[in-house]
């Protein structure tokens, strides 16, 4: 990973862990049946909003005993950010979205009254981010397991599973799990398989050598409590492919160098010796972008330094750096994912296996189109 893509990288890991940790505050009480008045709002057919506030009010609030609030309320939000409201037709696709991809997957894996009982009792969305003075970005706050605000709506790109699980869907199954274990607790063996290895200060310049130590991501490093939520988060939303890059990640050795222009340590996971002198005074680090395989003419494959070659003309060997940390991250990994699908079936009789297949399905066979229209073709 060169300087530039890990600062980057940085960045956009501390603006996911800002929102995901603006969810660890849960609440442990069971709700009753509502906490919204008895009297139903009287829609006007002929408002603009009409469709959308219909279906909001038929398909969360009179169905998960949820609001879900899209005209931007400034007294409910911290009036010391800038902030826009987020645009009818972004909040119509998210609502759609949420319940599709969420809502709807916990009522068919786990019963129509599971959320309705576990889960938060509005969401609010706002159409931009809110900006730190430090110039960090927020995109979701939480108010005591109660209230979720959404932030960076206008943003949103609802034809990239991947970028809606980063900023919305991943984190919340991360507070869904929160809310979970709060109630009912975890097994305190979870906390034994990565002891000495969290950082709550510096996870935020941790990178993909955390799967190595039997992480699923940076910020579940953080604590044991995040690193349990993020493990069912993940493994919920993530696909194969992203699952068989994290293993091949955990399996590799890493190694930590520096630079004058950075402040925090880079890591790195392959090595080459200069001009292929091998010698300790020869040995540098390279980006994983600059590695490629070729086989040789007696079929072993063999790592190059793309685009250098040494004095001679001759292509630079490339060499994995060893792993040497006695860590079997895959196997720490999956002993995690483990515990939390025992915890689920055991305690709450949620398959955790048949979530993450509804979820994976629905990602790849969802159509905006045919969603939106369950709004759009209200009378």
């Amino acid at each position: 990973m060169t300087m530039k893509s890990m600062k980057y990288y940085l960045m956009s890991l501390l603006m996911g862990a800002i929102f995901a940790m603006s969810f660890t505050s849960c609440s442990d009480d069971k709700l009753g049946e509502t906490i919204f008045p008895d009297e139903e709002d009287v829609l006007d057919p002929t408002s603009a909003t009409y469709q959308l506030d219909k279906w909001l009010r038929d398909n969360y609030l009179n169905v998960y005993n949820l609001e879900f609030r899209y005209k931007m309320e400034d007294v409910g939000t911290n009036m010391n950010y800038n902030l826009v409201p987020a645009t009818y037709e972004n909040s119509l696709d998210l609502a759609v979205l949420a319940k599709y991809l969420w809502f709807d997957v916990y009522a068919k894996i786990a019963g129509p009254d599971f959320l309705k009982m576990y889960g938060p009792r509005i969401i609010h969305l706002i159409g931009s981010p809110a900006y730190e003075s430090t110039g960090s970005m927020i995109l979701g706050l939480a108010e005591g397991g109660i209230k979720v605000s959404l932030f960076r709506v206008n943003e949103m790109n609802v034809n990239n599973p991947l970028t809606m699980n980063e900023f919305y869907f991943k984190t919340m199954h991360h507070e869904f799990a929160h809310i979970l274990h709060q109630t009912k607790s975890y097994p305190v063996e979870f906390n034994t398989y990565s002891v000495g290895r969290y950082d709550a200060t510096n996870w935020t310049y941790r990178g993909d050598e955390v799967h190595s130590l039997g992480f699923v991501t940076a910020y579940a490093s953080e604590s044991y409590r995040e690193d349990f939520a993020e493990t069912i988060a993940n493994y919920i939303v993530l696909t194969d492919s992203q699952w068989a890059r994290i293993y091949e990640l955990a399996a590799r050795g890493w190694a930590t160098t520096s630079s004058e222009d950075d402040l925090f340590a880079v890591y790195y996971s392959f090595f080459y010796y200069t001009n292929n002198e091998v010698g300790e005074e020869n040995l540098n680090y390279i980006d994983e972008a600059d590695v490629f395989t070729e086989v040789d003419s007696e079929g072993v494959e063999q790592l190059y330094y793309k685009n250098n070659r040494d004095s001679n003309g001759n292509r630079i060997k490339v060499y994995p750096v060893p792993d040497t940390d006695g860590i079997d991250g895959v196997a720490v990994i999956n002993k995690k994912i483990e515990i939390a699908r025992t915890w689920l079936r055991d305690e709450w009789g949620v398959d955790l296996d048949a979530l993450r297949q509804e979820v994976q399905y629905r990602q790849q066979h969802y159509d905006m189109n045919e969603l939106r229209k369950q709004v759009t073709d209200i009378q």
